[in-house]
């Protein structure tokens, strides 16, 4: 067994490194806005929003997805990044809109970034967790990745799941599975509530901020085009593994040692947020 797995992890590696080089930011994405704040750069290989007193930026997709597993590599504001939000999520269109929220808010040098992710589902959130880091994201690129099928939605950061949000219709819950959704991402002042509930100002003095993006991933997706998957059936699996993985043994208990020692906020924990009761799908297993 040893040494089927010093065999199989170059190749994984070279596959992963394979497919990450092949990204080509300018196919994929579109600077939305920011009057020339965002650029694709290094031959098309990085991104980089950037944020000053008079504006922030951002870029979407060019494709929309309906589930994929879908990768981004993210180097955050370095510094005194307190008051700056980077948003990098999932959304569809519409008032009853589906979304998958990563966010990352800013704090003053030396304290740690807070993780924050929420779940939209015809036009309801209201799902947060936030996290803490168990490294510097400012200091080098780390993989941050969506996992949604129609079973369930997974954050997880450099491969370490932190956090699942299972499908839970059949106790009511309206899970994202009908409206296709592009990527979106974006840096922004936010220092009414980012940091510190808003206590924390942003400081001007130190712009411009700056955000960076590399090794999109999208090889695992079902790209939505004229009314069509490009996976066919959602419902199907056959040559599409991950539209049906889980979280076996070892993310199981990877999931819960990140959510046992850097997670620092869950609704479903939240009574006081909840009189009448905590919302259905925290009573899942």
């Amino acid at each position: 067994m040893a040494n089927y797995s010093t065999i199989i992890s170059p190749l994984l590696v070279i596959s992963l490194l394979v497919a990450a080089s092949a990204s080509n930011l300018n196919q994929d994405f579109d600077i939305t806005w920011g009057d020339g704040r965002a650029k694709i750069i290094n031959n098309e290989e990085l991104l980089t929003l950037s944020l000053d007193k008079a504006s922030g930026s951002g870029f979407q997709s060019r494709k929309e997805y309906l589930f994929g597993s879908i990768d981004m590599q993210l180097k955050l504001v370095p510094g005194n990044s307190a008051g700056t939000v980077t948003a990098y999520y999932l959304s569809s269109k519409g008032s009853t809109w589906d979304e998958i929220d990563f966010e990352f808010l800013g704090n003053l040098s030396g304290d740690p970034y807070t993780l924050h992710t929420n779940v939209f589902s015809q036009g309801k959130g209201n799902r947060e967790q936030q996290f803490h880091l168990w490294f510097d994201p400012t200091a080098d690129f780390h993989t941050y990745s969506i996992l949604w099928n129609p079973q369930r939605i997974v954050f997880s950061v450099d491969g370490t799941p932190i956090r699942e949000f299972k499908n839970a219709e059949s106790k009511g819950v309206p899970f994202p599975k009908d409206q296709p959704m592009r990527i979106y991402s974006s840096l922004w002042n936010a220092d009414d509530w980012a940091t510190r509930g808003g206590l924390v100002k942003t400081d001007w003095t130190q712009a411009p901020f700056t955000a960076s993006y590399r090794n999109f991933n999208d090889d695992k997706a079902c790209v939505w085009s004229s009314g069509a998957s490009s996976c066919g059936s959602s419902s199907s699996s056959t040559g599409s593994p991950w539209l049906s993985e889980e979280l076996d043994t070892a993310k199981q208990n990877r999931l819960k040692w990140v959510q046992d020692n850097y997670m620092i906020y869950n609704y479903c924990t939240d009574a006081k947020r909840f009189p009448q009761g905590l919302p259905p799908e925290c009573n899942m297993s």
